[in-house]
């Protein structure tokens, strides 16, 4: 476990929002692929915006809905770079959207992955993945994503072997990222 791991860290679980820390409480906050799965992204925003202190600095990522391969039943929304960054200026006075894209390798294993996924969905001709209740979803989303990510694996084993976290890059062009970088400050 991350307690065992790292024993001097402060580690609480529990649902947020709200964050169960005092008005004013951190310089920073970092929240990678979080808010896509919070039901009140408003009130997330707002609590963030409180523990931080006078001109804290915040660090939220989330997919880049346009570049998305599929409903995922486990994200209450995705957004576009425009709709989140209206929704932050809500709540900090300094917002600046910016991506995550990804070296050649990534993004060739980005589009093996689309292609997998478009294969995938052709049976889907009812659009059930919009119709139905995202609860129904997700057995079939786990099952069908692992089976598609070890498709990936041993098809390009090499790619994805290959792939390390500096192929991951920041850039000023939000809408066409793979993910949204979301650079706030209070």
């Amino acid at each position: 476990s991350l307690k065992n791991k790292y024993p001097q860290g402060d580690f609480i679980a529990g649902n947020i929002p709200p964050l169960p820390y005092p008005d004013n409480t951190f310089d920073c906050v970092v929240s990678f692929q979080v808010i896509e799965h919070i039901y009140d992204d408003h009130t997330f925003l707002k609590e963030i915006a409180r523990v931080l202190k006078p001109n804290g600095l915040a660090l939220i990522s989330t997919p880049n809905r346009p570049l998305s391969l599929s409903r995922n039943p486990w994200h209450e929304r995705e957004y576009t770079a425009d709709e989140l960054t209206a929704i932050a200026k809500k709540y900090f006075g300094e917002v600046t959207m910016k991506g995550i894209t990804g070296t050649e390798k990534v993004l060739h294993y980005h589009e093996r992955n689309r292609q997998s996924v478009n294969q995938l969905m052709k049976w889907d001709v009812f659009d059930l993945k919009h119709k139905l209740p995202a609860s129904v979803l997700r057995v079939p989303y786990e099952i069908l994503n692992r089976f598609n990510r070890n498709k990936l694996k041993a098809a390009a084993d090499d790619l994805v072997a290959s792939i390390k976290h500096e192929d991951y890059l920041l850039t000023d062009n939000a809408s066409s990222a793979l993910d949204l970088f979301l650079v706030v400050r209070k």
